[in-house]
């Protein structure tokens, strides 16, 4: 990781790096405006009869936002009545963004004792059979781990993939492996910081580090979606943060994770600050499901 972000592998033991992060100016105010508008929303009335109805709405949200950042912009309702996502670039975003949202909650007792193989098997949701191909003849053997020395990056398969969102040099994979290690070590250890923080750490590691050989930008945000949930913060899934992601728009996505890999005290608030502001756009999204459950319009 950068020089301020954390880096279990060099950090003295019960040292709590994400617990420093948490500290940075503005970052406790972000945490403050998170969890109040994350309590307003689980206290709506419509929580205690239909909750399982707002968590599907959102998933189906989630996805359809961490699609759009991937470059796959469908409307909504187009995501929710397709059920064909076949060759076409945009279309194979969209149907791994939808695997990816529904499996995350499946995870969260492996989260925190082997993130590294949480995240193997979300590449391998995310890939869905069809390969996690980058055009080389092999890509079934790429999918469902870090990718080796020599192996190439592209964010989704096919002739017609999009432009890449994240196009900061790649690291080799030696460091890959090395980063997604501490990475782990420091998930595993647990620490006294806000969940926000600790999900976006995780986030933006894993887009600083793009391990796999595709769709490095879906399990970045759906590894932030587990994070959320597992700390408690949001247990029933009804704050998507990836609708505030995509609501916030590419490019301030790029501008704040430039912040993140810059490793300095202002970048690493900016992107925790901006994850927590695209955590409050998420809930106002859920907050509109539940207002529409009431009056019958949903």
């Amino acid at each position: 990781m950068s020089t301020t972000a954390p880096n279990a592998s060099s950090t003295p033991r019960g040292h709590d790096p994400l617990a420093t992060l948490g500290s940075l100016p503005g970052v406790p105010d972000a945490v403050d405006s998170v969890r109040k508008a994350v309590d307003a929303v689980y206290g709506h009335r419509v929580m205690r009869r239909r909750s399982n109805e707002v968590t599907s709405e959102a998933a189906l949200r989630a996805a359809r936002g961490s699609a759009a950042l991937s470059g796959a912009d469908w409307a909504l309702e187009e995501v929710r009545r397709r059920s064909d996502f076949g060759a076409a670039a945009d279309a194979l975003t969209v149907g791994a963004a939808l695997r990816l949202t529904a499996e995350a909650g499946q995870l969260l007792s492996i989260w925190r004792q082997s993130p590294v193989r949480v995240l193997a098997r979300l590449h391998l949701v995310a890939a869905g059979g069809a390969g996690a191909g980058t055009g080389d003849g092999g890509a079934g053997e790429t999918v469902g781990r870090p990718r080796l020395a020599g192996e190439p990056v592209v964010e989704t398969p096919g002739p017609d993939s999009p432009k890449p969102l994240i196009e900061a040099p790649l690291p080799a994979a030696d460091e890959v492996a090395g980063r997604l290690n501490g990475l782990s070590e420091l998930v595993i250890a647990g620490s006294s910081a806000p969940a926000l923080v600790t999900a976006a750490v995780v986030h933006g590691e894993l887009l600083a580090l793009r391990p796999f050989g595709s769709y490095n930008g879906l399990v970045a945000r759906a590894a932030e979606r587990i994070v959320l949930i597992g700390s408690g913060l949001d247990p029933k899934s009804i704050c998507p943060s990836e609708v505030g992601h995509a609501e916030l728009g590419r490019a301030a996505y790029v501008a704040a994770f430039d912040g993140y890999l810059s490793g300095t005290p202002d970048g690493m608030a900016a992107w925790i600050t901006h994850c927590g502001r695209a955590v409050e756009l998420g809930v106002r999204e859920s907050t509109a499901v539940c207002e529409a459950l009431q009056r019958g319009a949903a």
